[in-house]
């Protein structure tokens, strides 16, 4: 059963904001909680991640929300970019409170690495440009090639050269009352399948056909082709609900919007790769389970996929 929404802001009170760098061909991308923060958990897949302030997702953490997430290319030098989301959000008195001091804003990022990746001179998200990414920020947002998803590509386990774009999607679903929503952008050293197995975006050989990437190191392929660029790679995802899930709980969800990526991106979760899941909960519903969350989320991570690299 569908929402009459079908981004991550299917789930109320959430908003999703891109600025966009043409002249770096590079972006970044906020989730924004409601003013009563979001419950939140992390799972990280990938190893060669990078990241910022993701303790404070721990279950064991005192911190109990958080007021966004931000999203952002240039890899460790794009981190920095998260200090603009911070002063959108202290200039607005969200954030924990501190007490004369005021509040200070709880926003974990994560990176993806698209240097150079568009073909355009380097360059990274600034502070500047994460408080524009906030000001543009509503429930209605593009998916595609814009924000974080400007520079991502996918297809490269065979070789940089044969990369091809991968980009930001969304999608979201309704069973009842319980809204399970979306966001992934893929930034893969493999290719992305539909639902039936089939390679929709991935390199090309010569002959023009699609490389497939797991057959490719599966017979011994030397990986990215060239092991002085290792390193472009990434895929970064938000899984929100309306659903009355606690941090353990998110935590586990987290974890299966992972196992669910892994249905579409292949190889997925590799030593190349970088993967941030996030799980988030505004608590306003009872669902009749946990694993009911964690199933609808399994329907709707995958389509997210698909439209982060459709083009049309």
């Amino acid at each position: 059963m569908s929402t009459s929404r079908t981004n991550l802001a299917a789930v109320p009170g959430i908003t999703v904001g891109h600025a966009t760098i043409e002249d770096h061909g590079t972006g970044c991308t906020v989730v924004l909680a409601p003013e009563t923060g979001l419950r939140a958990a992390v799972c990280l897949r990938g190893r060669a991640t990078g990241t910022r302030e993701l303790d404070v997702m721990d279950p064991r953490h005192l911190v109990e929300r958080i007021d966004a997430i931000l999203f952002t290319g240039g890899s460790a030098l794009g981190l920095g970019a998260a200090d603009g989301v911070m002063r959108w959000l202290r200039e607005r008195g969200r954030g924990l409170p501190v007490g004369p001091m005021g509040t200070i804003p709880i926003v974990p990022s994560a990176v993806i690495f698209d240097l150079g990746n568009a073909g355009k001179p380097l360059g990274w998200p600034s502070p500047d440009d994460a408080y524009r990414a906030c000001d543009n920020a509503g429930a209605d947002y593009p998916d595609g090639l814009v924000g974080v998803g400007r520079g991502a590509t996918c297809g490269k386990a065979a070789g940089i050269e044969k990369m091809v774009p991968g980009g930001i999607g969304s999608w979201a679903t309704r069973f009842g009352d319980v809204i399970v929503s979306a966001l992934v952008v893929v930034n893969a050293v493999g290719d992305v399948r539909n639902a039936r197995g089939e390679l929709i975006a991935a390199g090309r050989g010569s002959d023009g056909k699609f490389v497939d990437s797991l057959q490719y190191l599966a017979s011994g392929g030397a990986p990215l082709g060239d092991p002085e660029r290792l390193n472009r790679n990434t895929t970064l995802a938000v899984i929100a609900t309306n659903a009355d899930l606690d941090r353990v709980q998110l935590q586990a969800l987290a974890q299966s919007g992972s196992d669910a990526l892994a249905r579409r991106i292949t190889p997925y979760g590799s030593l190349f790769d970088g993967d941030v899941i996030f799980a988030v909960s505004t608590a306003a519903v009872k669902p009749k389970s946990a694993m009911q969350v964690d199933a609808i989320a399994a329907l709707v991570v995958p389509e997210a996929v698909e439209r982060a690299v459709r083009r049309g």
